[in-house]
Order: structure tokens, then sequence, then C-alpha cells
């Protein structure tokens, strides 16, 4: 227990400060600039930022520390009757909470392209409507912010060069074409379709100039409710459109790239033979690990009787060091790429190990204690987890962008856990 609260601690505190100390970017408008770093250590104008899936995956962690809580609730209550039953009620959430875990990282790629897909829709939407908003000369709108049907009929007949009374997909890619989204890369007939998909109801492959009205009116009332309602000076229409606009931009970014890495990716020539491997040295790495547990606990022991260092620091500090030095090399080598999708991928990778930690290695833990019938009394343990997973894992679940001050709060926390469990252990007696 003292391993697994050491690592969920450094992890989330020492390594995840370093990695914003050297990932850190030009923060422009409230997002970090890829590979733009002139402002040197300004604690607000620089940091770093990351997607919104990252966020997804830091209020996972956050919620992964239910089994730490129903566990310790007899202790809480002071009662030992239910401890068993708690023990057994927490096994299960943990192995549930583990599977549930595994199958969202299975699906992940295919929810993200959803969403993303999802995402470049509407910015075809926002950007048709800006568009026609420059088209009609600010006139989209009557006085009263109502879609002006009139002027949405003539840009109908604008849009339809051969002025047969319908749009075909032709004529709406020329329009998407014409229009020049720079801000993202999307496949153009599959915006046609989608568009087309939106506005002809008849199902006749063109769209009737009443299709288009509603289609129009549709949109510009999505919007409205979406982008707000913010009068424009003199102008006799509103600006929600351009907020509209602006918003599609924001959450497309936050979704992140469509790029699969940075890294060349060779063929992989035989990959049922791959993931025979893979599985193969996770059972050999798991049976090693078994082997070895009790000569490590025994070996933590003498050393720590040897040398008169208490076995707390050995198993909280020095073993977390130990076993977390690959991850914490490869966390900080992706951040001093200086990327919001190498900053992306390096804090989901902290995120997911603590959450592994807290749902795998607790659910062999309590499976060993409920089937030989142990003692569940570490409760110094589980405070310090409960603490850092649920602060880090609040302040990274609202918010994509960590200015520079913010690695301060983990190297802060860093030492508070471990005076903590310091003082609750060898002061209090706590176990």
């Amino acid at each position: 227990m003292g391993l697994l609260a050491g690592s969920t601690v450094m992890l989330l505190t020492v390594i995840w400060g370093s990695c914003v100390v050297v990932g850190r970017c030009d923060i422009r408008d409230s997002v970090a600039v890829d590979g733009t770093i002139t402002k040197g250590f300004h604690p607000t104008e620089t940091g770093v930022s990351t997607d919104i899936w990252t966020c997804y995956a830091a209020s996972i962690m956050a919620i992964s520390v239910i089994p730490f809580v129903i566990v310790q609730v007899p202790q809480v209550l002071n009662s030992t009757s239910g401890r068993h039953l708690a023990v057994l009620i927490a096994l299960i959430i943990s192995v549930s909470m583990l599977v549930s875990y595994c199958v969202y990282q299975v699906f992940q790629p295919w929810i993200q392209r959803r969403r993303l897909a999802f995402a470049k829709h509407k910015h075809v939407i926002s950007g048709i409507l800006r568009h026609l908003k420059k088209q009609a000369f600010g006139k989209l709108l009557t006085e009263d912010g109502e879609p002006n049907t009139e002027i949405i009929r003539k840009l109908f007949e604008t849009i339809d060069e051969n002025r047969d009374g319908h749009l075909s997909p032709s004529e709406l890619k020329a329009l998407i074409i014409g229009i020049r989204f720079e801000e993202i890369d999307f496949d153009k007939d599959d915006a046609v379709m989608k568009v087309m998909a939106d506005f002809d109801t008849s199902l006749d492959s063109y769209i009737q100039e009443e299709e288009f009205v509603k289609g129009i009116t549709k949109w510009i009332n999505e919007a409205k409710q979406t982008g707000g309602a913010y009068l424009e000076p003199n102008a006799g229409t509103f600006k929600f459109i351009d907020q509209f606009h602006q918003q599609t931009k924001r959450e497309h970014a936050l979704l992140g790239s469509e790029e699969q890495s940075d890294e060349v990716v060779e063929h992989v020539e035989n990959p049922r033979w791959i993931s025979f491997k893979a599985v193969l040295m996770l059972l050999v790495g798991t049976l090693i690990a078994a082997a070895f547990a009790d000569p490590l606990v025994d070996a933590v022991d003498n050393f720590s009787t040897a040398t008169s260092i208490p076995s707390f620091f050995i198993s909280f500090i020095a073993l977390p060091l130990a076993t977390n030095s690959s991850e914490a090399v490869s966390a900080i080598i992706f951040a001093t790429r200086k990327k919001q999708r190498t900053a992306s991928l390096t804090f989901s990778e902290l995120y997911g190990a603590v959450t592994m930690n807290n749902v795998l290695c607790l659910s062999v833990f309590l499976a060993l204690v409920y089937v030989r019938g142990l003692t569940w009394d570490f409760s110094s343990e589980v405070l310090v987890i409960l603490i850092v997973c649920i602060v880090m894992g609040a302040f990274a679940s609202f918010r994509t962008t960590f200015p520079l001050w913010t690695c301060s709060i983990a190297y802060i926390l860093y030492p508070f856990s471990l005076a903590l469990v310091y003082v609750l252990d060898y002061v209090f007696g706590w176990s």
C-alpha cells in the first residue's frame, strides 16, 4: 500500500509538475501555442494545453477512488462488524470499474472520431451561415433577430447557378469549396452528404427552395441557442453567427488532431504474433511481480532495520521512484516536444497510470485481503490517495490550459503528502 500510494502521489505531483515546466509554451488567447517559447518562465503567460479527452481521463481518475472510499467507511464509523463486507463491496466495484475502463479504452477511438466528425459538421454549418451573412450584407436576420426568409430566398437564387429551382450536390459542393475553410481540413464530399441530409427532407437528392429556407432557419435558431444573441451596433442584425463560428473552432481544437502520431510508424508484418507476444509478456511480468512481492517486502524491512531508515520512506519514496522511472522519463521526453498533442498524450498517460493503480492494483489487493480474511487498516495511505487524486482530478477536469504557476500546486502537494503520512503513521499511530 505504501508503494501504491507513493506511485500515485509521485505521478500526480513531481512528474505532473515537471511536465508542465518542460512542456511550457507561450499562451495566447488562453491556449498554448505549439513550439513557441519566447516568455521564459512567466508564471501566467507560459504553460501547456491539452485536448478535451485529457479532461475526461482526469475525471475518470478522480472517479476511480470510489472503492477506496467504500472500503474505508467502516473505519470512519469505527465499526468492526462491517469491514469484511466493505472489502467485498469495494472489490466488486473495483473490478467493475476496471472492466468498464478497459471497454472505454477500446471504444474511445471510435467515440473520438464520431465527436470530431460532428464538430467538423458544426464548423461547416457555422462557416456557411457566416458566408451567407456576408452575402446578405448583414440582413440575414430581421430587426428582431428572426431569420429573414426573403433574403434567404434571394441567397438560394444566387447559389442556384443553373436556375433550375433546386440545388444539386455539385452546386452545394461549389459553395463549400468557395467558402475556403482554412481552419480545418475535412472531406468535402462527406460534408456535402451531411448538409444534404440536413436539408433534403423529400429525399430526392436535391434541395428545393422551401427546404433551403427551412434548413437555414433551423441552423440560425440552433446558432442563436449556442452562440447567444449580441446586438451589433448600427447593423440591424445580431452577431451570434460569428460567436457560433468561433465556438465551433474552439470545440474542434479541444477535440484534438486526427494525426496518429509524430513518430514514424513501421508496418507490422505479423500483428497476430505481436499481439500474442504482448499478452505473453504481460503474463510473465505478472508472474514475476507475484513471485518477488514477498522478497521485496522482506528486503525493504531488512534494509530499513539495517540503516535505521523508516520503512515508510523506502516504500513511499524510493520504490515509487524506481518503479516509475521509465514512465517519468517517457512522459518528460514527450512533454519537451512542446505540442498540444504530445502534452495531451503525456497527461493522459499519467492519469491512466493512476487509474490503473486505483482499479487494477487495488482489485488484486482487495481480493487478497478478502480471501485471506485479513484486516484492512491503511487509513493514512488511503487518505493521501484520496486527497491527491481528488485535488488533481478536479483541477484537471475543468480546464485544458495549465499556466506555469499550476506546477506549484503539484510540487506543494508532494511534501504535504509525505508529511501527512509520516505524521499519521508515526505520531498518531495510524497504519
